[in-house]
């Protein structure tokens, strides 16, 4: 395992793979993407992009200098209860879903949830039970973490459980799970406690009992990376300050992130297509308390809305354009990565059925837009577009081509779209990402294609745009997302 140094400075194989990249400071130059001969129309072999349907708005992007903010080959990974351990989810013969793995990674899972603190570790226990985890259990996550190339931060018991059994269950895993462990996430919302867990519980009481299961996981098994606090919420008066007492203890700040209550009638498709203030207020003071730290910070949990999203919005095809623009707000904020919570039905990216997979969820398509637009340096971007609800977003990968992806949330409104790239062009290409309606469960397609219930997408011929010196120009549908490649 990678030591906390070698986390936070560049070395080990977790750091190689620049799984915790983050934000540095400052701007660093606008970059350049490869040099064009000249005036070049749409190539004769690829498609023409057609002409949306429907009104359509003149708009115009600039893509502007880096900002110091990377996006890691890991940033977009999933999270899961740990009650799905007991299911014959994870496992190296569930061949559908490490197909749907592999498909976005590789990347990290976290296994955790509120069934963490309800999942007692028994040594000598079988496989498969519900409410414990036992040795079969850990070793089959290590097959299938092996078999799609994915890590995993596992989650052990701290509400009601004893150090001595962490300590044994960290013990295990570690020897069982090996390279694939990144590291261990103790208890789940430390800051709700109090409400059924402990009467009285405070802040205090919470890193002293912290404390104790560390000393006991450290003395069985001294190179452990652990992270936290994994709060609910409480930002300012939990998360921060555990950062700044625990700084030497931890190699990841962690946090949880929701919209909003499922099951409440103010969470609705207009509130989940529209700006989250909240998200960009909280992640400006996580960046603050990881930098005091001197560590990353990640959302480890985080979906649409909590209680298992809100029906007939969170497993809708609004969820796909919502996650692109959740993603890229967390990298812009200083995040390292984001887990969307899942499992079962609901808000999941995956829908299974006690571990086989039902379908891949139009938030799972918005994910894998967000993969293929691939690791790097956010550059800024300039959107001028009216009063349309629509986003953009610019990445320069390492090979100093761009990735650019924008994101129109209007029903009927298309865009057509004049970007300047900042540097002349030699190619440019669209995918796009398109569904029949906000609210519809299916009929979700990547450049026209569906993605299987194996993680196998035929992913047709991008468009070939037409471009000019530094210019480029497309069409963005109405509930569409594009995702530009211009070298």
């Amino acid at each position: 395992m990678p030591t906390r140094r070698e986390l936070i400075c560049g070395g080990g194989a977790l750091a190689a793979a620049a799984w915790l990249s983050g934000c540095a400071g400052g701007g660093a130059g606008a970059g350049a993407v490869r040099p064009s001969s000249g005036v070049v129309p749409a190539a004769a072999r690829a498609p023409a992009q057609p002409l949306p349907h429907g009104a359509i708005t003149a708009a115009t992007l600039g893509v502007g200098s880096r900002t110091g903010c990377r996006i890691g080959a890991g940033f977009a990974g999933l999270s899961y209860e740990k009650s799905a351990l007991a299911l014959p989810c994870f496992t190296a013969d569930n061949h559908d879903l490490i197909g749907l793995f592999r498909t976005l990674g590789p990347s990290l899972l976290r296994i955790g949830g509120n069934t963490v603190d309800r999942t007692q570790w028994m040594a000598a226990g079988e496989r498969g039970v519900h409410g414990q985890v036992a040795p079969p259990d850990v070793d089959a996550l290590g097959a299938f973490l092996r078999a799609c190339g994915w890590r995993v931060l596992y989650g052990v018991n701290l509400a009601n459980s004893t150090p001595a059994a962490a300590a044994a269950e960290v013990a295990y895993a570690a020897q069982s799970l090996g390279e694939s462990l990144f590291g261990i996430e103790i208890g789940n919302e430390p800051d709700l406690y109090g409400g059924g867990y402990f009467p009285g519980w405070t802040f205090g009481a919470f890193e002293q009992r912290w404390q104790e299961f560390r000393r006991a996981i450290l003395a069985r098994t001294p190179n452990t990376v652990l992270t936290g606090a994994g709060c609910a919420g409480h930002i300012g008066d939990w998360t921060v300050p555990f950062a700044t007492d625990m700084a030497g203890d931890i190699a990841l700040l962690t946090q949880h992130y929701y919209r909003g209550p499922g099951r409440s009638p103010a969470s609705t498709i207009a509130k989940l297509l529209s700006p989250d203030t909240d998200l960009a207020a909280d992640l400006d003071t996580l960046r603050a308390g990881a930098l005091a730290a001197g560590v990353p910070f990640r959302l480890t949990e985080t979906n649409s809305f909590w209680s298992g999203g809100a029906p007939g919005v969170s497993d809708r095809y609004a969820s796909a354009l919502w996650v692109i623009d959740h993603l890229y707000r967390i990298a812009q904020g200083g995040g390292s990565g984001a887990n969307l919570h899942g499992g079962g039905g609901g808000y999941t990216p995956i829908a299974d059925r006690n571990g086989t997979v039902v379908e891949a969820r139009p938030e799972y398509y918005g994910m894998r837009l967000f993969t293929l637009a691939g690791a790097g340096t956010l550059r800024d971007s300039t959107l001028s577009a009216g009063e349309l609800n629509v986003t953009a977003y610019a990445l320069e990968r390492a090979d100093q081509s761009l990735s650019l992806v924008v994101v129109n949330k209007e029903s009927a409104q298309s865009l057509s779209l004049s970007i300047d790239c900042g540097g002349a062009v030699g190619t440019a290409t669209l995918v796009a990402l398109t569904g029949t309606a906000a609210d519809a469960a299916g009929g979700v397609a990547l450049q026209g294609a569906a993605i299987g219930n194996d993680g196998q997408l035929r992913l047709p011929d991008p468009y070939a745009l037409p471009h000019a010196g530094s210019l480029v120009h497309c069409y963005v549908g109405a509930l569409s997302a594009a995702l530009l490649r211009i070298a």
